[in-house]
């Protein structure tokens, strides 16, 4: 018994799972890019640092400082990060590159800035003085809180959906490409011209009626 022949080429099963290998890179990269910057954005308007004062005459005074306040760099980045997302996926070649690398960039600066205000108590010496209205005003102790760590955390995540798509960017489809070819697609059907069977009347008189020579050769 022959085997009924179809049109279509067999699909290869390298490049049936070259479709799904894309798919699975994408969502994890838009996963991880979008969930890091949002820890990030979230982070910044947290307290990251806690602290005392002394205000003289024996008294001490408790001071705080936001992500905000001891840098503002972390938030900055996770906006670009986000800008760079939604732009990676509308263009292809060296554009996609470079917007990947800039994710990287975006991400590594999150966890270096993040992790480097752990150290650096200028921004509770600047809200020191402010709460005490001294200009010198300096923190005698202070403590940090989880949310720089949370906002390095974010970076990372950052980082790596950055290495996902400069590593699997070129094999990701770009969106203008899909909405082009449903665009083309209306036209070639408008660009066909009916077929007409001389031995059917009906399509004799639906030539006529269109302005056509239905003794005219297609």
């Amino acid at each position: 018994m022959t085997q009924p022949r179809t049109d279509e080429a067999p699909v290869p099963p390298a490049a049936r799972s070259g479709g799904g290998g894309a798919r699975r890179s994408i969502t994890a990269a838009l996963l991880l890019g979008l969930a890091g910057a949002t820890i990030v954005l979230l982070a910044k308007g947290r307290i990251w640092m806690n602290g005392t004062v002394d205000i003289g005459a024996g008294g001490i005074r408790s001071v705080s400082a936001t992500g905000q306040q001891v840098g503002g760099l972390p938030g900055s980045l996770a906006l670009v990060a986000m800008a760079a997302f939604v732009a990676v996926f509308a263009v292809r070649g060296a554009s996609r590159v470079a917007l990947a690398g800039l994710l990287v960039l975006c991400g590594a600066g999150t966890v270096v800035a993040a992790l480097s205000s752990l150290d650096d108590p200028s921004a509770m010496n600047a809200a020191a003085a402010t709460a005490t209205a001294l200009v010198h005003a300096t923190v005698s102790e202070h403590t940090t809180t989880a949310w720089p760590l949370l906002s390095a955390g974010g970076g990372a995540l950052v980082l790596a959906a950055g290495i996902i798509a400069l590593v699997r960017g070129r094999a990701w489809p770009a969106m203008s490409s899909r909405y082009d070819r449903e665009g083309a697609e209306p036209a070639m059907r408008r660009q066909r011209k009916p077929v007409v069977d001389p031995d059917r009347p009906e399509d004799l008189w639906k030539a006529l009626d269109r302005g056509e020579d239905p003794t005219e050769a297609g």
